[in-house]
């Protein structure tokens, strides 16, 4: 089976690597037919077998719902199914991974539900290339990729004279998350939408009694909200490297007490995902057979960020609605300040900055607090800039189902913010 599926691929495909390039769907070999054994097993499945995707299919399979599951190499398949096979946590036989993507989608019980974790863009394009010609009428994929709003409206669009749904789902909270309960934000078909929402709801983050994930709006919306997320927590992080550089840089706290500050923090009304990893960085000690003993982890870190591209969109959305969002403007233009590191360095060179004073021993706890307190006011700025692009993009497209506060609660657990 695996050779059916890779040998008739041509160039550009790199077998030693296997890459994936964008037009490689026109190498797919779509004439292919399931084996006439095969036999629906499964009531969900999973396309994309990264760790995100191998997480969330085992958070699937883990409440008792059958899921299968496919990667274009079958190395990922291979390891996913190690993988299962080691936690004895997991139910046996509840996944069930398949090297040709016609036994995956036979597998499949009607009308099937396919979530797609590829890389956002090409990818996408060429996946569902290669699998659309094996779906029947009212069929649903969904893609949980971090994808522009337009690229999802404009494949659902394309799918509808086939009889194809197609949503656009925003999934946050990271590896863990999509293990143990993510934040979900689900898009398009309203009537899709309910064929998965058993589903959804069972695997997403449940908090105070009620899982996070709701149905967003038509079209993109899924998408776009997410895209917001991920602004807000370009802020959102911001924020936090700010704060810290303050309490470290000029009032002269240890990492180590920094640490203490960030719990105790986290136990208030900024207990969140982000400031507990920050918790865990400050207390994180340099263990290399180099570093000095207790020394710190974070000291060493390179003051360079990249970007993977939500942020910019939600930049130049906010621009394209004339909607202000200074906190994530600002934020991302840091990001890009620290990425020219050599450009930096050239300039420090010649242009000397104001030095900071000297620290002269951590202040009192009146100054923690404010610091506190200025924190919690700006993230709220970086989250109500977020929820303003929301509304009026809303306005904008006839989103009407859109719900601001539904959106806050289900970003109160399983996401990063």
């Amino acid at each position: 089976q695996r050779a059916a599926l890779y040998l008739p691929l041509k160039f550009p495909f790199n077998l030693s690597q296997h890459t994936f390039l964008p037009d490689i769907a026109s190498s797919f070999p779509l004439h292919q037919t399931p084996h006439p054994s095969m036999s629906a097993i499964s009531d969900i499945g999973l396309i994309g077998l990264a760790v995100m995707g191998q997480n969330l299919a085992f958070n699937i399979a883990s409440r008792g719902i059958p899921i299968s599951v496919y990667n274009r190499s079958s190395s990922k398949t291979d390891d996913t199914l190690a993988r299962y096979a080691a936690d004895d946590t997991l139910p046996p036989g509840g996944l069930t991974g398949y090297p040709a993507l016609p036994d995956f989608v036979a597998s499949l019980k009607t009308p099937r539900k396919i979530i797609l974790l590829v890389k956002a863009g090409a990818p996408v394009d060429a996946t569902l290339d290669a699998l659309v010609p094996l779906l029947s009428p009212d069929d649903l994929v969904i893609d949980g990729g971090n994808e522009f709003y337009t690229n999802t409206e404009r494949r659902a669009k394309d799918l509808q004279p086939k009889g194809i749904r197609y949503m656009g789902m925003g999934v946050s909270g990271g590896e863990e998350g999509a293990r143990y309960g993510p934040s979900l934000m689900p898009g398009g078909d309203e009537a899709a939408y309910k064929l998965v929402e058993p589903v959804l709801t069972q695997i997403a983050a449940q908090v105070d009694g009620a899982a996070c994930v709701t149905y967003i709006g038509k079209g993109g919306a899924g998408n776009y909200v997410k895209m917001v997320h991920n602004g807000i927590e370009y802020g959102d992080m911001q924020l936090i490297g700010e704060t810290y550089d303050f309490l470290r840089n000029v009032a002269g706290f240890e990492t180590a007490e920094l640490a203490e500050i960030f719990a105790e923090w986290n136990k208030g009304d900024l207990d969140s995902f982000l400031i507990e990893i920050t918790t865990k960085i400050m207390a994180t000690e340099d263990d290399h057979p180099s570093a000095a003993p207790g020394s710190s982890l974070v000291d060493k870190v390179l003051d360079k960020s990249g970007s993977k591209g939500t942020g910019m969109w939600t930049i130049e959305e906010a621009a394209r609605r004339g909607v202000p969002a200074p906190t994530i403007a600002a934020a991302l233009d840091a990001r890009y300040i620290s990425a020219a590191k050599p450009e930096r360095l050239a300039a420090a060179a010649v242009l000397a900055g104001p030095a900071p004073p000297e620290p002269s021993g951590p202040l009192d706890a009146e100054l923690v607090e404010d610091v506190r307190r200025a924190l919690y006011a700006a993230k709220i700025c970086s989250y109500a800039q977020g929820m303003n692009l929301i509304r009026k993009a809303a306005a904008d497209f006839g989103w009407d189902t859109i719900d601001l506060g539904a959106i806050a609660k289900i970003w109160k657990g399983g996401c990063i913010i």
